[in-house]
């Protein structure tokens, strides 16, 4: 199954890939390097199906994307302490009981560089 919320984020991708390779005058973009929060919940094998679509006829057709993960992570507002949140919608800090906290790593979405010849 597709994740069409994919498709605008892929379009986002390859905007900013090409915007800067044409700037740095490649002939062609090697690879995008992207950081995606697991929080986000875009799936990777969507957005490489979607960019070998959209990269089609442009500096960036055949590019690597590598998927760098960012697993989530939360802080408690009680305590301070940091942990990583379970799979559900409400949680407890582990070190002093209190419910909930926010998020502090997990929601990341960006390129955080292309590689170009």
């Amino acid at each position: 199954m597709l994740h069409m919320h994919e498709l605008s984020v892929t379009q986002s991708i390859l905007d900013i890939a090409l915007r800067h390779g044409q700037q740095a005058g490649a002939q062609r973009i090697a690879a995008i390097n992207l950081v995606i929060g697991e929080l986000t919940g875009f799936v990777d094998d969507s957005i490489q199906f979607y960019f070998d679509f959209l990269s089609q006829d442009t500096l960036a057709q055949g590019a690597r994307l590598a998927i760098e993960r960012i697993a989530p992570q939360a802080r408690c507002h009680a305590c301070g302490a940091e942990y990583p949140p379970p799979d559900s919608r409400l949680w407890t800090c582990p070190e002093c009981g209190e419910l909930g906290g926010d998020v502090t790593a997990g929601r990341e979405f960006f390129v955080a560089s292309i590689e170009i010849e």
